[in-house]
């Protein structure tokens, strides 16, 4: 927002990064890798593994969170923190809100302006994914 970045942060304004292209993520797992499907992935309950998925959604929020923490959004931070600790699978504890070191350069804030656009899309796969597994087994 213009009065958190100190400008207009619009999705036309940046070129968006993927932080999460070298790990496991929502999109690598929870989509079929069959080449066969080309740019458009396909979701198959029979070779469908939910707690990859599920480990795939964690592994984008811990990211995103770990990128966010300068940003000085603390409910934001918290939601995160939230919704990994409802993913939470294993003993480890999700990371507490840290406290924001703020944000000096123009640089660095058009950086975060593009993550954020990135979070948010991400979300809405997210989303999608959580619906799709809470689905009936008949909805395909």
């Amino acid at each position: 927002e213009l009065g958190t970045l100190g400008f207009e942060c619009t999705l036309e304004e940046v070129d968006l990064e993927d932080i999460t292209e070298d790990q496991i993520n929502t999109i690598k797992a929870c989509t079929s890798e069959d080449p066969r499907t080309g740019n458009c992935p396909a979701l198959e309950r029979s070779a469908f593994d939910t707690s990859q998925c599920l480990q795939g959604i964690y592994e984008d929020l811990s990211a995103y969170r770990a990128e966010l923490t300068n940003f000085s959004d603390q409910k934001l931070l918290a939601t995160i923190d939230e919704m990994m600790k409802a993913l939470r699978t294993g003993g480890s504890s999700a990371p507490q809100p840290a406290a924001g070191a703020g944000l000096t350069s123009f640089k660095e804030r058009m950086r975060l302006c593009s993550v954020l656009h990135a979070f948010r899309i991400r979300t809405v796969t997210i989303n999608r994914m959580m619906n799709y597994l809470t689905s009936p087994e008949s909805s395909l």
